[in-house]
């Protein structure tokens, strides 16, 4: 049950949050104005000295007015005090010159003026405390003294004789006064405040609103958003499809907030969210949000599926030794630093910050700078791993389990990093995806990869093939063609030893874009395959959409084939799929014999795992696995599902 300690603060917060608010300047604007507010605070109080001197009242009149108007200043001008403080501080001032200026004109009707040009000053800061500090002064000032002394307050009579009928009156046009200033620059500076393609806030007003949350001591959490492999969208559809698709997102996950919360684009396809109820209330949201994905925009009439990556934070991670605005800076910053771990760790997910994640986001960032080097200084090195022909064994070598022939060969990106040793492709292949070096680390797999093949075939007298993983930021790319092109021509290696692999999950974006780039590989002569397939993105029903070879069955279902069960009928039903297409199959990570039996039983065409042979570099890879018979070969690069160094 709350207190009402912290009822009374969320009322509070409540009405405050009904007030109109002007920005929250930034540092270098708010005391630049700061100083000229109190500069001509100090020069009232010179100003009024002078003036009572004029009006004939005794120095001791004039010298107490003029230190009534100086005294507030001890609290604006020390640097060390808050921003609200040193304001009210300044507002004391000029308000309080208005008041004496009122006296020292005995009540004069035009001495009231200078209250509203004090108010136009005061709005320079743009909050709610100056205004209230004027009107505070206004009651005190028209109410008290006018009882005590109506005749050097007010100039009629009327207004002597009711003094606080007529304070009521002064008030109210006061309060009017602030908030017409107050409305007047958030009506003029709205325009500057939200994103001009979705209507959302922008950065500069999600970090106004969360200071001032935080300020009030708000439980608020955020909710940092970024869409998976949008650049494919704007690449594949055009930038006009990626705006619709960025307001479609907009839309559905402002429905998956409530009114009191805040919605805001940080540009590209990042989006943030300011949530009042902490840390488990963003999490509910964000997974509203992740399910209202689940189902597919509709992009000029074709549905395109979309996923987001989804990090949150609350103020129970933040260093309570910052200020407001360096709290709101912080939270935002784990919040994203979470985003960018479910990023790492799959994407399409939710992950909450935890104390650690910044270092190693630092980390990150290290290896990241490494991997812009690793290339130039030749760390990379490309391991093979046999691929055994099941058919082959059931041929030549009599009884199932004698001997497995060897099809081929998969190519498996390794970084050998000087100082961390052995760098796991999850972490760096990633890195390389969103910096864009996997297209020259890519090109160079493929250049080593067709190369050995090459030079495999010439000493072994017969094809040795080869299979190249292609990322979907190679695939992407326009370049692809010339790439595998130059590749084939440089090795002279035939295009039918070639291999391409791409995961299952490039299907997600665009599956017509990516048909139709695998059509044009496959037309240079070049044979393609399904990686990873099953866990998950796409429908069995689209591989007779695809122009595919191979579709590879991916290493969990494999090993859950001992168990039998549903593991098993999926594998056969991919099996008997596609064989009814005429595709070939490759079961991966096979490491026991039964598991290599029941895939034998369900008439698997080829298979790799530890069973057979472990990835090596290829001055260990011998022409023959052991008992078996001379092989030809596939291979692949740099997906990180597939790349995980034993």
């Amino acid at each position: 049950m709350s207190s009402p300690r912290s009822l009374l603060r969320r009322s509070t917060g409540a009405v405050v949050s009904l007030l109109p608010q002007g920005r929250m300047l930034p540092d270098e604007v708010w005391h630049r104005r700061h100083g000229a507010i109190v500069r001509v605070a100090a020069l009232q109080a010179i100003g009024l000295v002078v003036f009572g001197a004029f009006q004939g009242l005794s120095p001791w009149t004039v010298l107490a007015g003029g230190a009534l108007v100086l005294a507030p200043l001890a609290l604006a001008v020390p640097t060390g005090y808050s921003r609200k403080l040193r304001s009210a501080g300044a507002s004391a001032s000029l308000f309080t010159a208005s008041t004496v200026l009122v006296q020292f004109w005995d009540g004069q009707t035009e001495a009231h003026f200078h209250f509203f040009v004090m108010i136009g000053l005061v709005a320079l800061y743009q909050d709610w405390v100056p205004f209230s500090i004027g009107l505070f002064i206004v009651v005190v000032h028209h109410g008290v003294l006018g009882t005590l002394e109506p005749r050097f307050v007010y100039s009629h009579h009327a207004a002597m004789d009711h003094p606080w009928r007529w304070m009521v009156v002064h008030a109210a046009f006061v309060l009017a006064a602030s908030v017409t200033h107050l409305a007047s620059w958030r009506l003029n500076e709205q325009q500057g405040l939200r994103d001009p393609l979705t209507g959302l806030a922008n950065r500069t007003l999600l970090q106004e609103f969360l200071t001032r949350a935080l300020s009030r001591r708000d439980d608020v959490g955020v909710l940092f958003v970024d869409l998976d492999d949008f650049k494919n969208v704007n690449d594949s559809r055009g930038h006009a499809a990626g705006d619709q698709l960025l307001l479609a997102v907009a839309q559905r996950l402002r429905a998956c907030v409530r009114s009191g919360d805040l919605v805001a684009r940080l540009g590209g396809d990042e989006f943030a969210v300011v949530i009042h109820g902490g840390e488990a209330a963003a999490r509910r949201v964000g997974d509203r949000f992740l399910a209202s994905l689940s189902q597919p925009v509709l992009l000029d009439g074709q549905q395109v599926h979309v996923h987001a990556s989804l990090g949150t934070a609350d103020a129970s991670t933040l260093c309570q030794q910052r200020s407001d605005l360096d709290s709101a800076a912080e939270l935002l910053r784990n919040a994203d630093l979470a985003m960018y771990w479910a990023k790492s760790s799959g994407k399409n997910r939710l992950v909450a910050y935890a104390e650690g994640m910044s270092a190693a986001a630092q980390d990150k960032a290290s290896l990241r700078d490494d991997l812009g080097r690793a290339l130039a200084e030749g760390q990379f090195e490309v391991f093979y791993q046999a691929t055994v022909d099941y058919r082959r064994q059931t041929e030549d070598c009599g009884p199932a389990g004698q001997a497995a022939r060897a099809k081929g060969y998969e190519a498996l990106l390794r970084w050998r990093h000087p100082e961390r040793g052995m760098v796991s492709p999850l972490d760096f292949v990633p890195l390389a995806e969103a910096s864009g070096e996997i297209l020259a680390i890519g090109a160079w797999v493929l250049r080593t990869a067709t190369h050995q093949a090459a030079a495999w075939t010439a000493e072994r007298g017969y094809p040795v093939g080869i299979a190249v993983n292609l990322s979907a930021v190679q695939l992407a790319n326009d370049d692809v063609l010339t790439v595998v092109r130059d590749a084939l021509r440089d090795s002279g290696l035939r295009p039918s030893q070639l291999t391409l692999e791409v995961t299952e999950s490039v299907l997600v974006g665009d599956l017509e874009a990516v048909s139709a780039r695998l059509a044009q590989l496959r037309a240079a002569g070049v044979l393609v395959a399904i990686d990873d397939f099953g866990t998950g993105y796409s429908s069995l029903s689209y591989l007779r959409r695809l122009p595919v070879d191979t579709v590879k069955i991916d290493r969990s279902f494999v090993s859950d084939l001992s168990l039998g069960g549903s593991a098993t009928l999926l594998v056969a039903s991919i099996i008997e799929l596609a064989r009814s297409l005429g595709l070939d199959v490759v079961a991966e990570g096979v490491e026991t014999e039964q598991q290599a039996e029941v895939l034998r039983e369900l008439s698997c065409t080829y298979a790799q795992g530890y069973l057979y042979a472990k990835p090596q570099p290829a001055q260990e890879v011998r022409a023959e696995l052991p008992g078996e018979l001379p092989v030809d070969v596939p291979a692949m690069v740099a997906e990180p599902s597939t790349l995980v160094p034993r």
